[in-house]
This record gives structure tokens, sequence and C-alpha cells, in this order.
């Protein structure tokens, strides 16, 4: 089924959703979602009655589409014991920032676009980025971390660091990423 085939609303957020990936919120305005999709404009103020309404909806599916079913689905299928699986996020970010269509990540992108304080799609930005960590604080907390919080932010911190480098062009950030998130599972986990 083409984008074409797809339901209105749908149509709409799966043009934002490529569109917002690859170039950004701000640099995408609603004309040419509404063009792209195929839909009138009436339309699409029906299902989304500002382009922030769009933007969180976007965050949304993001959250579903990325972070759940691939991060988080191929860090859990990749390795069995929740050190490896801390290992594996730069094994699959590897692979991610490797490929032609790397886009980098929409919840940082939006962040630092968004700066004003207090703006619904920053803070629902800034929401998306702590539950990755809470999936990290889980597998910290099972490796053994001492403190499962602190060990979630440092090893969050060194997975948008990468990111961020990959974005620059560094092709092999995430696996030097996972060089020093080893020396941070060595020094933090404790032995069981």
């Amino acid at each position: 089924m083409g984008v074409s085939d797809l339901p209105a609303r749908e149509r709409v957020l799966t043009t934002a959703y490529e569109l917002f990936s690859r170039r950004g919120v701000r640099a995408v305005g609603v004309d040419t979602i509404i063009d792209q999709a195929k839909v009138a404009k009436m339309t699409f103020y029906r299902y989304f009655p500002s382009k922030d309404n769009l933007v969180l909806a976007f965050l949304n599916r993001r959250e579903q589409l990325w972070t759940e079913q691939w991060l988080e689905a191929a860090v859990m299928e990749r390795a069995s014991t929740a050190g490896d699986r801390l290992l594996a996020v730069f094994d699959v970010f590897d692979e991610w920032f490797q490929r032609a269509d790397f886009e980098g990540c929409s919840f940082i992108n939006v962040l630092l676009e968004m700066a004003e304080p207090g703006n619904a799609v920053r803070a629902a930005s800034a929401g998306y980025l702590a539950n990755i960590r809470t999936f990290l604080r889980s597998l910290a907390k099972d490796a053994g971390a001492r403190e499962p919080d602190d060990f979630a932010r440092k090893w969050h911190i060194l997975m948008k660091g990468c990111i961020v480098a990959a974005g620059e062009g560094d092709r092999l950030a995430a696996r030097r990423a996972r060089a020093v998130a080893q020396l941070l599972l060595e020094s933090e986990i404790q032995v069981r």
C-alpha cells in the first residue's frame, strides 16, 4: 500500500514523519506537508489544528518506530545479558551510522530546534529522551549498577554524543563510544 492509499490523517503523519526525520521540524512547512500528502488544507487542520500538534504526533510515532520497534528490539535480540545489551546499543548504532539514510536522532534535533523554555514540543522531546533513559536504567539495574539512574545518564550521554558525531560525518562514532562505554561498564557494574 502506497502513501496515496492511506487515510488522510495517516498520509499527513507518514509524510510529516519522512520530512521531519530528514529535514527537521522548522525546515518543513505545513504547505509542503499538505502538498506531498495530497490532502486539502481543511483536512490537514481537522486532524492537526496546529503544526505543533503534528510534531507531537510525529514524536510519538518516532518513539514507537525508532525507540521501541527498532532500538530496544534490536538490543534485546542481540544479547542475552544486561551488560551485553547495554553494549549492543552501540553495535546497533554502528550499523545505523553506516546507512546512507542515517538521519540522526529526531528527539535531539527537535529539542535543539525548539529552544524556547516551556515549549510543549521541546518538553515532549525531552520526555521521549527520558524514556530511553528509563530503558537504560532498567538494563543498568539488571546488570548490577550501584546507581542505575546515574549510570543510565552517563550511558545516554555517550549515545547522544556519538549520534551527534555521526551527524558530523564520523562513521566510526559508535565504535569509539562503545570503547568508552566498555570502560564505564567495567568501572561501575558490580560483578554478581
